[in-house]
């Protein structure tokens, strides 16, 4: 039997709803004990997200960003990692639906941008001076009443340029609430940041709003770059941003650039920086700042 008691019945018959909302919509799930065991190891894993803010178990690491055009290196993005005592080194994939979903990213996310502050202000102190922080902002960071305040907190506190800062919104995120979204990033350019617009393509933009957001950035879904330059919709969709990028004064910012062929064919047309493992993986700290950049076969476009 699945329940040995009318209430473990209903708890059973739960599990299994809870699974078949999360499979879609005209989906149902029958109970068996491994969503039990699902369930189980779900509610461990948030008390050990718990646990982790409080420990500080949390790391980030920096992926760079190359100019296209001249092969220097310009910026990285800040990217989180959970440093698990028992599971090692562990990637947001594994956990960040659940901080999301519970609250937790709001704690989370602060120590994200007073980090990768702390760390700016450090490489600036050390002469790393022209290296650009991108750091990304999730849905209810964005609508947290007190993001502002954080952001200007974490500047003054670090002492970091905030020219050197840059925050990227997702194209999902910004069209929740745009007049929200256009007040609250006309705020975040007035301190001197950089606004870029992630994952474009993947969301819900149209030229008519996109026009109307304050942006300094265009970042393109790796989707659009994986089959580069052998796939001919996707040439004609990367070509297409780019072009309209540029007629919007945007910079344009490849994602998950990993052969000399896709970034000679993003250098042809005029994609201004790269982010990939052609150049190199996400780094710590100290080797971001130690390691002499992977650029083997950087042809810069002369």
């Amino acid at each position: 039997m699945d329940g040995v008691s009318a209430a473990t019945l209903l708890q059973n018959a739960d599990l299994a709803m809870y699974q078949a909302k999360a499979s879609g919509k005209n989906s149902y799930h029958i109970f068996n004990h491994q969503l039990h065991k699902d369930a189980d190891s779900r509610m461990a894993l948030e008390e050990e997200l718990r646990h982790a803010v409080e420990r500080e178990e949390f790391v980030l690491h920096y992926q760079p960003q190359m100019d296209l055009s001249t092969g220097k290196l310009i910026g990285c993005e800040a990217l989180l990692r959970w440093q698990h005592p028992k599971r090692g080194l562990l990637s947001p994939f594994f956990f960040i639906d659940m901080v999301e979903n519970n609250g937790l990213i709001i704690p989370i996310g602060k120590w994200i941008i007073h980090e990768a502050c702390r760390q700016c202000a450090d490489w600036q102190q050390r002469g790393l001076c022209d290296v650009k922080m991108s750091i990304n902002l999730s849905a209810r960071q964005f609508s947290d009443p007190d993001l502002l305040n954080d952001i200007t907190q974490a500047i003054s506190l670090h002492r970091v340029n905030p020219e050197n800062l840059e925050f990227e919104v997702t194209e999902s995120l910004l069209a929740t609430d745009i007049k929200h979204a256009i007040s609250l990033l006309k705020e975040l350019q007035s301190l001197g940041l950089t606004i870029a617009i992630d994952d474009f393509g993947t969301g819900y933009s149209s030229l008519n709003y996109l026009k109307q957001l304050p942006l300094d950035k265009l970042k393109v879904d790796r989707a659009f770059i994986m089959d580069l330059p052998n796939d001919n919709d996707d040439k004609q969709i990367t070509a297409a941003i780019v072009a309209m990028a540029h007629t919007l004064n945007l910079k344009v910012v490849a994602e998950g650039v990993e052969t000399v062929e896709q970034m000679a064919f993003l250098q042809e047309l005029g994609c201004e920086i790269g982010q990939g493992y052609l150049f190199d993986k996400p780094l710590s700290a100290d080797e971001f700042f130690s390691s002499p950049l992977k650029s083997v076969g950087f042809k810069p476009n002369n």
